[in-house]
């Protein structure tokens, strides 16, 4: 009976589906027959076509294509990264049901929020994030619909795992007893930047001529002409006016990049030319602040939180595989 019922069902979604191209793009204005899309897998009552997977395939094709692969290393590392972005895909669609299903939704408020703390860990005013958005081909709307849509997901993976998950006080004071330099004591970095940026159809030899100026920038600033001057005079961020100024950040929220460059450094000390996702930048230490150190009171709800990261993400995927041994899920070839 159920394969009678899922052969049924398989027959009703791809009929529905054909149908619908055949209404909205099968033939082309010159008359002729031009097949637009094709279903590439079906995922219980959705379906995943030819059109979404290469939208999400392209952008690392691109990559891959300009690595100067041998062609059989070239189409092997295509094939592999298209099985893997189809694999993502059915997850995403089945996460997406489950969330359906159990009534979650996000509210405008909670988008903002994402979208805030990615700006100050990553050092983004709006304009920057804009910029690199466009540079992805991508609009802030459509930023705003991945925001909602990662959101949606961690919802569903508390309510399905992390609400049976219990963190003892021991587990607590255990990670504290053995992370105690973090939480001996947590620097402040007052920064301030410039950024040179690297326009995206820039070939390497327009990358390496943006670098160069870079390189001379840094060098009349150790040659001490004022880091000010130079932000106000050089600098494409929005900061520039203010001379880079950048504010105050605590360790945790630092680049992972920037957090190594700054190791050793001391106020008034500048880093080396950076490539980063915005472009070339450098960054001027102008004072560190010690923070006093957190006792494990004040502690224990950040490390509850992380530990609860780390046993969900090791969970999840087993949740993932159990949810598809239950669902129907047809990858047409």
């Amino acid at each position: 009976m159920r394969i009678r019922y899922l052969n049924n069902l398989l027959k009703k979604i791809v009929l529905r589906v054909i149908c619908a191209f055949i209404f909205f793009g099968l033939f082309a204005t010159s008359g002729k027959a031009e097949l637009v899309d094709r279903i590439v897998a079906i995922v219980n009552d959705d379906i995943i076509s030819l059109s979404e997977l290469n939208e999400m395939f392209e952008p690392y094709a691109e990559n891959i294509k300009s690595r100067g692969l041998s062609s059989e290393e070239e189409r092997a590392a295509l094939f592999k990264v298209r099985e893997d972005i189809l694999s993502h895909l059915i997850d995403q669609k089945l996460t997406d049901q489950e969330t359906k299903r159990f009534g979650i939704s996000v509210k405008e408020k909670e988008i903002d929020k994402t979208i805030e703390r990615i700006k100050e860990s990553n050092f983004y005013t709006d304009e920057d994030l804009r910029k690199g958005l466009a540079r992805q081909n991508l609009t802030m709307e459509e930023y705003r619909e991945r925001i909602r849509e990662q959101i949606l997901r961690s919802k569903l993976v508390n309510m399905e795992i992390r609400s049976r998950i219990v963190i003892t006080k021991e587990d607590i004071k255990s990670y504290y007893d053995s992370h105690s330099e973090i939480y001996q004591g947590e620097k402040k970095y007052h920064l301030r930047h410039i950024l040179l940026e690297i326009p995206s159809l820039a070939d390497e030899t327009g990358k390496l001529e943006i670098k160069e100026k870079a390189d001379a920038m840094l060098e009349k600033i150790k040659t001490g002409e004022p880091f000010e001057n130079m932000a106000r005079k050089y600098s494409q961020s929005s900061a520039a006016a203010k001379g880079g100024d950048l504010g105050m950040f605590g360790h945790d929220v630092l680049s992972p990049q920037l957090r190594e460059t700054l190791k050793g450094m001391k106020a008034g000390e500048v880093t080396p030319v950076l490539d980063t996702d915005l472009g070339y930048q450098i960054f001027l230490v102008q004072e560190i602040r010690d923070a006093r150190a957190k006792s494990l009171e004040e502690a224990s709800p950040e490390i509850q939180e992380k530990l609860y990261k780390e046993i969900v993400d090791k969970k999840f995927q087993s949740w993932l595989e159990s949810l598809r041994k239950r669902s129907h899920i047809k990858i047409i070839r």
